[in-house]
């Protein structure tokens, strides 16, 4: 299993023994689970035969026993190359990540399993989480798994058919008067008061270990090829960081020549972009957006918790940032939907709409290969196009009235 070494303070490098830990006791900054790379035996084929799950890269995952790992066979989701939409943009190599066909139908399931799978190898008592709607879900379904009670902390205007999952799975849904950001608040003032794993706060360093098999799969799927450009949603930044940490480690074993040459762009809603916002005015810190206001609600969180590290990763990887509005989200969902038969969230969206920014800017040339990552599906989120939807045709049950409305 995964050769865990320590938790490193990802500001002053401090080390510490792997725990239920996730801020450094001397700069306070976030706490990283690193590996002994050195005493790790892989290569390209020691993943071939495996399951088609995202465990099958168990060496780089931080459970030390494999009967602790909870598992719905999430992962390995389709590289699906989308030879319409890439010509509808101009692009010849386009490739979709098409996370929305996960158990829980999105990427969430990856750092809930990874967590929910550590929290149980802690013997916690119950596990938890604050959220945007997803991540509810996923880590209710693992719960469920793992007979373990869930706590759900979330805003109250959460697309109902994220409380309704969630609460299928048997969670106790706390829905909080206020921003996401209240609830991530009141989540952490929880973890500190009882024996309770909130995945994205006191299992944090774990959970985001999860989101870096998105990076490994896409390489694995592309004959271990890294593309020359990435295109990520973005709402805490944790995806973004572990997508371009999956992508450092890769090299560091070997498994990849280069990723010198890659890109990574990051996309988020116009009327949440703390991290665009910063990327485009050249700041280093963030400006956190007090009331989100954006049909993407899965991205809106006002003060990203690692939005700081998407932004330095943004210039480390030579990326861009774009920020489309809610039009430009909306019709980008009905492109992708009608010309490959994908029907993606707002999230999704957002990043077709930001890849469809950049080569139309020239900032993306035609010939490069460009992988767009689809992190959760549309019937999550019907609401945000409800109303630009034709409606259905009401005709009487027989031929003459239908045969009528048919026009080829």
């Amino acid at each position: 299993m995964g050769s865990v070494k320590a938790l490193r303070c990802r500001e002053c490098r401090q080390d510490y023994e792997p725990s239920l830990k996730y801020i450094c006791d001397e700069c306070l900054g976030p706490l990283d689970v690193t590996y002994d790379y050195g005493s790790m035996r892989v290569n390209r084929g020691t993943f071939a035969d495996r399951d088609k799950s995202y465990w099958r890269y168990l060496e780089l995952l931080p459970i030390e026993d494999k009967g602790n790992i909870v598992s719905l066979e999430a992962g390995f989701t389709p590289l699906h190359r989308a030879d319409r939409l890439g010509e509808a943009l101009g692009l010849k190599h386009l490739y979709l990540k098409n996370d929305s066909v996960n158990p829980t139908f999105s990427f969430k399931d990856r750092p809930a399993g990874v967590a929910v799978s550590k929290a149980k190898e802690m013997r916690l008592r119950a596990v938890g989480c604050a959220s945007t709607g997803n991540l509810a879900s996923a880590t209710a379904a693992h719960a469920a798994k793992a007979d373990l009670p869930c706590y759900i902390f979330a805003p109250r205007d959460i697309e109902y058919a994220k409380i309704a999952q969630a609460l299928a799975y048997g969670a106790e849904f706390i829905a909080v008067d206020g921003t996401y950001d209240d609830a991530n608040r009141i989540a952490a003032q929880i973890s500190d008061a009882k024996p309770i794993g909130i995945v994205n706060v006191n299992l944090r360093p774990y959970y985001v270990e999860g989101s870096k098999t998105l990076a490994y799969e896409v390489v694995e799927q592309l004959n271990w090829n890294v593309p020359d450009h990435l295109i990520v949603p973005v709402a805490s930044g944790a995806m973004l960081n572990a997508i371009c940490r999956g992508l450092e480690e890769l090299y560091e074993l070997n498994l990849v020549d280069s990723i010198e040459n890659a890109r990574v762009t990051a996309a988020q809603a116009k009327g949440c972009s703390p991290v665009v916002e910063a990327f485009k005015n050249k700041r280093d810190e963030i400006v956190p957006v007090e009331y989100p206001n954006t049909i993407a609600k899965s991205l809106a969180i006002g003060d990203p918790g690692d939005g700081i590290y998407a932004l330095r990763r943004l210039r480390q990887f030579n990326g861009y940032a774009e920020d489309p509005d809610d039009d430009e989200i909306r019709d980008a969902i009905l492109l992708l939907a009608r010309t490959e038969g994908i029907f993606t969230e707002p999230a999704g969206g957002v990043a077709v709409a930001a890849l469809k920014r950049l080569v139309e800017d020239g900032r993306i040339g035609k010939d490069e290969y460009v992988v767009c990552y689809i992190t959760g599906n549309g019937l999550k989120s019907i609401d945000a196009i409800e109303g630009i939807l034709k409606r259905p045709i009401i005709v009487k049950p027989n031929y003459k009235d239908v045969v009528s409305i048919i026009t080829m």
